[in-house]
Formats: structure tokens, C-alpha cells, sequence
């Protein structure tokens, strides 16, 4: 078998070790992310942090996302290395991330925390663009859900065992109680981050090593899109360009899901954390054993949803076969808005963990359905940039949070982070009413060869 046979063949069949390798830096990666979710709007109240200003402190994440994803996604779609095209990011995006990853829980004040979370939010996104892209490189489409799910999968199981972290180190290593006339960030969080860069570090090489990249000139044949045929005989287009153009149908489709889904889950993610610690569990001063309790057991709580999204993530292919895309991304965001909207109801702490089984299910499909949806109305030799731009969707509602949920919180809420978390539980189900509008059946055109190799060649 030629060597180019050979190619085609694992293109157009992955193995599951191929489809594993190819995705287990996602695991080191969304434990970085999860330390981050879990413990940043702790380490900033622990530094002085007023509950209105954590939206606005909160920036960076979905500002590096708005410019670095669709960067990356341009670069990585333009250029060649020995390493590979998406693997120099992936890695570059590593290396920095663990080192930010050790510095952030020894920062002594606000505003080194804040310098440094912008920092560890870049990195993570140079790493986590390409991810999305490779997938979609090396995988044919029948198995392009597959692949996202298996990516899915280990978002989940990073998530699981990086918000577990604090509350187990504590556990085995029996930390001295807090002096609580002394404002500090716990040794188990700062130990939990520690094991986090090396777990970064280490997935990211497992899967820079493993997994092998062709060049455009090696890879099969791909069906191009309408877009492809009907523009021009080039494919190598930059992003001005391809902004300029009509956007995929895919994307405009998503855009109102996306955008209200991510409008939810900032909301849900940066004051989870200190909602269980003041309203489930009483805690009034930040340096008392009572909020290192409650955000140690909102670590269990996010744990245990990122376990559900785990093993939700093993039956999402099946039950789209059964039904559709659409419909299980449908069930996953309703499943996921009412779940949280329940916790203004719930006061206890076991009783928390029913609505994370709903919010682990909405978690699995938001992180696999779209992508895949989109996969099917991109042209392949822009994939990159145009997951990129994706994304662009994703962060446009977390900066649209950053910069308005503090007036939110002040005017609307009485600075009530409950209800700002219940409100991410609106916008949730929001989001499900706009899948409806989402057409997921659009595939690539059939070409004609004659027609094809006329536009290839220019004849």
C-alpha cells in the first residue's frame, strides 16, 4: 500500500486509539481550564474582590478568546513546521500555560492576579483553538461526532479531577486549619494548581507525540463548499477575507445559541464557586474554614457535573442517530437551564448535586453538537480560521457579561450572586428556543469531477 493509500485510509477510518491520542491533551488542558473556573473568583475575593466587580476582573478570558482563536485558527491553517500545523501551538500554548498555572495562586495582590489570569487565558487559547481544528483535520465526517464527543469526553474527566483537587489534597494531606485573622490563598489550592501544570504539560506532549499531521499535498480529497467553488481557483484566504465573504450558513445559524448559551454559562461559572459558599453554606468572611468549605464543595459539585458530561459524552453519538443533532442539543441546553434556575429553591448541600446532573448534560452537548453541526458547512482548507470565528460568538456574550453583569448585579440584583447564577439558568433556556431555528442536514454539495477539475485547474 502507497503511502498516500496509507493516509487516506486512516482518514477515512480512525482507529480509537487514533481518535484518543489525537484528544488527550484536551484533558490536561481543561484541567488547567477548571483550576481557573473553580478558584479564580475565590483568589480574588481572598485579595480583596468585591462580588460586583469579579464580571469586569473576569475580562480576560473572553477578550484573549475574541483575538487569540481566530489568530491562531489563521496561522495554523497558513503554516508548516517540522512539528506539524496545529502541534506548535498546541504545545507553545502548553509551555506557557503551566508556568502561568504556578505563578497565579502565589500572586500577592489583585492586580498580579488579574495580570496573570490574562496571561494564562492567552496561552490556554493558543492551546485550545488548534484542538478544536485537528479533529476536524483528521477525521472523515461520519466521524467527526465521534471525535467531538471523544473530546468531550475528556473535557469532562480533566474537569472531574482538576475541581476535586483542592477538596481531596486537603483530605489526604490534613492542612492546618485557617488562621482566620489572616487573608490567604489555601496551600491546597495553590498545591491543586501546581499538579495542574504538570498534567498540562504532560497530556499536551502525549498528544504532540502521538498524533501525526499531514500536509495539504498528503491529505485526500475533500468535497469543497459552495463557498469554495463558486469564489475562486485559491483556497489560501486570510481572515478580512473570509469575513468579507457570506459566513457559512453553519455559523449564522448557531450565532443566537451560542451567543445566549455563553451569556448563561459566564454568568453560571464565575459565581458558582462563591454562591455555595455564602448561600449554601453561610459563609460570610472569606478567611473562615466555612468559605473554604463551600467553595471546596463547589469544586464537588463541579466535579461531579463534569462527571455526568463524562458519561453523558459515551451515549451523545447514539442518541444523535437516533434523533437528531439538533433535537439532543435542544434537550442538553433545557436540561442545563432548568437545572440551574432550581437552585433558588435548594438550600442543602446533597440536594446541589441534583441540578449538576442536569447542568453535566448540558455541559456534554454545548462542548461536542455545535462543533460537529459546524464541521459540515465549512470549507476544510479553512477550518482553522473558521472555528476561530466561531468562536468569535462564544466570547462576544462573555465580554457583553464582563462589562454589563456588574450593573446587573448593583441595580438588579442587590449584588446577589444567586441570582445572577439563576439568571445564567434563563439564558440557558433561551438558548434552547434558538436551536429550533438551526438547520444541521446542510452538507457539502456533490461536485461533478468535470466540474471540479475545471475549477481546480483553471480550465
Amino acid at each position: 500500500m502507497s503511502y498516500r493509500n496509507l493516509i487516506v485510509k486512516e482518514r477515512q477510518n480512525a482507529s480509537f486509539g487514533r481518535l484518543w491520542n489525537m484528544n488527550f491533551g484536551m484533558f490536561g488542558i481543561q484541567y488547567g481550564w477548571t483550576l481557573e473556573l473553580a478558584n479564580t473568583s475565590a483568589i480574588y475575593e481572598y485579595l480583596g474582590a468585591n462580588a460586583e466587580q469579579i464580571p469586569l476582573l473576569w475580562l480576560a478570558a473572553p477578550v484573549s478568546g475574541l483575538f487569540v482563536q481566530p489568530l491562531i485558527g489563521y496561522l495554523s491553517d497558513r503554516t508548516w513546521f517540522w512539528l506539524g500545523r496545529r502541534k506548535p501551538y498546541i504545545l507553545g500554548g502548553a509551555i506557557i500555560s503551566a508556568l502561568a498555572l504556578v505563578l497565579m495562586p502565589n500572586a500577592s495582590s489583585l492586580w498580579m492576579a488579574v495580570a496573570l489570569l490574562w496571561i494564562l487565558d492567552i496561552a490556554i487559547n493558543i492551546s485550545m483553538q488548534p484542538f478544536r481544528a485537528l479533529v476536524a483535520d483528521l477525521l472523515p465526517e461520519k466521524q467527526q461526532t465521534q471525535g467531538f464527543a471523544v473530546q468531550s469526553f475528556f473535557i469532562g474527566l480533566g474537569a472531574v479531577i482538576a475541581s476535586l483537587s483542592p477538596w481531596w489534597l486537603n483530605n489526604l494531606f490534613r492542612f492546618p486549619a485557617i488562621d482566620e485573622s489572616i487573608i490567604s490563598i489555601p496551600s491546597t489550592v495553590k498545591l491543586s494548581f501546581y499538579l495542574g501544570a504538570i498534567i498540562f504539560l504532560a497530556t499536551v506532549i502525549w498528544t504532540v507525540v502521538t498524533t501525526k499531521e499531514y500536509p495539504d499535498e498528503e491529505l485526500p480529497t475533500e468535497k469543497p463548499s459552495s463557498i469554495d467553488i463558486n469564489k475562486n481557483k485559491s483556497s489560501e484566504r486570510g481572515i478580512l477575507d473570509c469575513l468579507n465573504r457570506i459566513i457559512p450558513q453553519g455559523i449564522k445559524q448557531l450565532v443566537l445559541v451560542q451567543f445566549f448559551t455563553w451569556l448563561g454559562i459566564f454568568a453560571i461559572l464565575i459565581y458558582f464557586p462563591t454562591t455555595v459558599a455564602h448561600h449554601i453554606f453561610g459563609a460570610v468572611k472569606q478567611n473562615s474554614a466555612l468559605y473554604q468549605q463551600g467553595i471546596e464543595w463547589a469544586g464537588l459539585c463541579i466535579g461531579f457535573y463534569n462527571f455526568v458530561c463524562l458519561v453523558f459524552s459515551f451515549f451523545i453519538v447514539k442518541i444523535t442517530e437516533i434523533t437528531s443533532r439538533k433535537s439532543t442539543l435542544f434537550f442538553c441546553l433545557l436540561s442545563g437551564g432548568a437545572g440551574i434556575i432550581s437552585l433558588f429553591w435548594i438550600s442543602d448541600r446533597y440536594l446541589l448535586l441534583l441540578p449538576m446532573v442536569c447542568f453535566g448534560i448540558a455541559w456534554a452537548g454545548i462542548h461536542s453538537i455545535p462543533y460537529a453541526i459546524l464541521a459540515n458547512h465549512v470549507p476544510p482548507k479553512n477550518m482553522g480560521v473558521y472555528m476561530g470565528i466561531f468562536n468569535v460568538f462564544i466570547v462576544l456574550p462573555q465580554i457583553v457579561s464582563s462589562l454589563g453583569l456588574g450593573w446587573v448585579m448593583i441595580n438588579l440584583l442587590n449584588k446577589n450572586s444567586l441570582l445572577a447564577v439563576v439568571l445564567g439558568g434563563c439564558c440557558l433556556l433561551i438558548a434552547a428556543i434558538f436551536v429550533y431555528g438551526v438547520d444541521d442536514g446542510i452538507k457539502y454539495p456533490e461536485i461533478k469531477p468535470e466540474l471540479l477539475k475545471s475549477q481546480l485547474t483553471g480550465t
